[in-house]
């Protein structure tokens, strides 16, 4: 009894959040007559009649709460609910890129991280790039979480991700140098790969043998390091704790790379004494993460996840071979960070009012013209780890749905609405089409994505500056139909909406526009 009133409780409530958000026919669709009481409600009016409907329920059940059924326990709950108290209590919830990465999620995290105890990394390495300003300074963060900021929250370095340990330490020696404190608060996984000098150079050699087929890296060693792990003669971070059995690996994959890669020189023995130096600096950061985490689960605690990357750049999911070497969708949190995804709650799907990308592959929604131009030049369209300007284009509807297929987001996160301020007319591509027939998902094969035609719907402008805004009633009417217009497409709510570069430039709807 008590699982099936907790699930139907959970659907009736999910039922009812979706059906009071105004402004889009697509969450209306199921009651196609509303009473004007009803529509006066709001999300938390909904739950307050579910929960007394769920009371009767367990009354004319003669149901008492004891031990077998616990249904007072699931009413204390609701009733916290209810009352408004924090939802941030013993969950896990994630902030992810949907579409080719640089959508903003850092800024999203850093914002979410004041409410949470943990925030983590879990996939990916200095290959990514989150830039935060807060009160005039400007933080640049590649491995470390974002979250760090939050001088409360201790952040962790999941075994998904692949560390540079000397790019590691610079950052964290940058966040001292700005009055940070971490010492406590930070700590690697056993279990988390090293990426060594060696596959960084290894990584721009592979590049330049492509040619005009490179894939468009980093360079910062992440392929070959995931390669390394792959082929089970990696390195971890927990190794240095037994310093003859790293000495001995470190060696071995020295050699495998210098016998592999004709003309590389790896100076073993001045590689070793580095290790060495930092090895006690770094035991005193490496833990059992996933022991870590768990038990924080257990505790009570919340725990935020930054994805790094982004879907379309997934090695499984993106427009391969133009892609990362990990895994930047949802699965990434489950290998990542060693935890059941029964324990996941709120996923936050990152997504730009435009679109961009950086490196080789295909973009359809690609924009060589004025309008691309002012996208670059407002949008400050640079990348954070690279330097190198980012592609722009308009917002693809199409990519951005199976973003959603694979992810399940829970909500919304639509950042950089700002720039598109000044343009008269806005598309959104709404649709593939490949020889006169409609996609139903993104092709696999790249050869067909790029021969898709893109299908769009033409939307008018708005002048206004909305970087003031802070509700959305606030926005301009356009800007507003522009929101609710990708948020009926999409069939997932927006909760946050960017509205300026600076760290509290954002809207933040309510937790009504969460499905979690």
């Amino acid at each position: 009894m008590v699982g099936y009133t907790r699930i139907a409780f959970q659907r009736m409530a999910a039922g009812a959040a979706v059906a009071t958000m105004g402004g889009s026919a697509a969450w209306t669709a199921s009651s196609p007559t509303q009473s004007e009481s009803d529509k006066n409600k709001t999300v938390l009016n909904y739950l307050s009649e579910i929960h007394t409907k769920i009371s009767n329920v367990e009354a004319t059940l003669g149901t008492n709460g004891g031990p077998e059924t616990n249904i007072g326990t699931l009413k204390q709950a609701a009733a916290k609910e209810l009352s408004g108290s924090s939802s941030k209590q013993g969950g896990i919830d994630v902030v992810l890129g949907s579409q080719w990465g640089d959508e903003g999620k850092g800024k999203l995290v850093d914002i979410l991280s004041q409410e949470y105890d943990v925030c983590a990394r879990v996939a990916g390495g200095s290959n990514a790039g989150h830039t935060i300003v807060v009160d005039g300074v400007k933080y640049k963060f590649h491995l470390l979480p974002s979250g760090i900021l939050n001088r409360d929250a201790t952040c962790i370095v999941g075994n998904g991700v692949v560390v540079h340990l000397p790019s590691f330490l610079s950052e964290l020696k940058s966040l001292e140098a700005s009055g940070v404190e971490h010492k406590g608060r930070v700590f690697l996984s056993d279990r988390a790969h090293i990426v060594f000098d060696f596959h960084q150079a290894v990584d721009g050699t592979n590049e330049k043998t492509l040619g005009r087929n490179k894939i468009g890296t980093t360079k910062k060693g992440i392929g070959p390091a995931y390669a390394s792990k792959i082929s089970r003669n990696g390195i971890r971070i927990g190794d240095l704790q037994n310093w003859s059995y790293f000495e001995q690996r470190f060696k071995a994959l020295a050699e495998h790379h210098m016998t592999a890669y004709p003309g590389l020189e790896i100076d073993i023995e001045e590689q070793l004494a580095y290790y060495k130096s930092i090895r006690p600096q770094i035991q005193e950061m490496t833990t059992d993460t996933i022991l870590f985490t768990n038990q924080k689960f257990r505790e009570g605690k919340s725990i935020l996840v930054e994805g790094a990357n982004a879907t379309m750049l997934d090695i499984d999911f993106g427009t391969y071979p133009f892609v990362t070497s990990s895994n930047p969708s949802i699965g990434s949190v489950l290998t990542g960070l060693g935890v059941s995804p029964r324990k996941v709650r709120g996923i936050y799907g990152t997504v730009k009012a435009y679109c961009t990308r950086v490196g080789e592959g295909p973009f359809p929604t690609e924009l060589f013209d004025d309008i691309g131009q002012h996208l670059t030049t407002v949008g400050a369209e640079y990348g954070t780890t690279t330097g190198r300007t980012r592609r722009c284009g308009w917002l693809d509807i199409a990519q951005m749905k199976y973003s959603v297929l694979v992810n399940g987001f829970t909500s919304i996160n639509l950042t950089k609405l700002d720039v598109l301020t000044g343009l008269k007319e806005l598309k959104i591509g709404k649709a593939y089409v490949h020889e006169g027939r409609y996609l139903d998902s993104m092709p696999a094969c790249l050869k067909t994505l790029s021969e898709c035609h893109v299908e769009y719907e033409v939307l008018p402008g708005w002048t206004e500056d909305i970087s003031t805004c802070k509700t959305f009633e606030e926005l301009p009417l356009n800007a507003q139909r522009y929101v609710l217009r990708v948020q009926e497409l999409l069939d997932v709510p927006i909760r946050w909406i960017g509205v300026g570069p600076n760290r509290l430039d954002q809207i933040d709807r309510g937790e009504g526009w969460d499905l979690a």
